[in-house]
C-alpha cells in the first residue's frame, strides 16, 4: 500500500507540473500574438500600405477589399476611414532621413503635393490624439489658407516656435506623426499612387 501511495503521489505530481507548463504555455502564445498584432496595428508599415518617401497611406482602409489588420485598426482607434471617392490619408512618423518625428524638435516639411480640391494638414501623438498648439491658434492648416511658393510648392513650417508664413504650432515632448488627408484626389483611385510626390520633411533642431 506504502509503494502504491507513494506511486499515485509521484503521478499527481506529474501531472500537475505537466498542467502548469501548459498554462505557462498558452500564456506565452496568447501574450506574444496579442503583442505581435498590437505592433502590426501600430505600425506604418505592412499589408496594404503604401510609402511614398516618408509617407505611408493605406489605400483600401476604407473599402471592402481592407486586409483584416486594416479593419481592426479602424475599429480600434474609432476612426471615420474614407472611401476611395472620398480622399486618402498620408501618415508620417519618421522625417525623410528615417530618423522618428518628435513634438519637441521643429521641421519644415517642403515641396509639391498631389492634385486636390481640399487637403488638411496635423500632428497627433501616438495614440492618434491631435497634438495641442499651447496656444490660441487651430493645431492644424488646411488648403484654402496655405501661402504657396512662385512654383505652387509648400513650405510648412512645424513647432513650438513662431516662424513666419506657413507655421503649425505644436506642443509638448514625445513621439509625434504627421498626417496630410487629401479630399477628393484622383491619388485615391487604384492606379493614382503610381509616381506621385510627397512632400520632404526635414529637421531644422530638437530643444531636446
Amino acid at each position: 500500500m506504502a509503494g502504491y501511495s507513494s506511486a499515485n503521489s509521484i503521478l499527481r505530481r506529474l501531472m500537475l507540473k505537466q498542467s502548469l507548463l501548459i498554462v505557462i504555455a498558452l500564456a506565452v502564445a496568447v501574450g506574444g500574438g496579442a503583442a505581435s498584432v498590437a505592433m502590426v496595428l501600430d505600425s506604418q508599415e505592412g499589408i496594404g500600405a503604401v510609402a511614398v518617401g516618408p509617407w505611408t497611406a493605406f489605400p483600401d482602409i476604407g473599402t471592402p477589399e481592407a486586409d483584416p489588420y486594416s479593419k481592426a485598426r479602424v475599429a480600434r482607434d474609432g476612426m471615420l476611414a474614407l472611401g476611395r471617392a472620398e480622399g486618402l490619408s498620408f501618415v508620417a512618423d519618421r522625417d525623410s532621413s528615417g530618423v522618428t518625428l518628435r513634438s519637441e524638435c521643429s521641421y519644415r516639411v517642403e515641396g509639391t503635393l498631389p492634385v486636390a480640391r481640399f487637403w488638411t494638414f496635423y500632428a497627433t501623438d501616438k495614440a492618434q490624439m491631435t497634438l495641442k498648439s499651447g496656444m490660441r491658434r487651430d493645431p492644424s492648416m488646411h488648403s484654402f489658407e496655405i501661402l504657396r511658393q512662385p512654383d505652387n510648392s509648400i513650405e510648412i513650417a512645424v513647432g513650438a516656435r513662431p516662424e513666419p508664413g506657413n507655421w503649425l504650432p505644436v506642443s509638448g515632448a514625445g513621439e509625434m506623426n504627421l498626417v496630410l488627408t487629401l479630399y477628393d484626389t484622383p491619388v485615391a483611385s487604384s492606379t493614382g499612387l503610381s509616381g506621385i510626390e510627397m512632400p520632404r520633411i526635414v529637421r531644422v533642431q530638437c530643444n531636446a
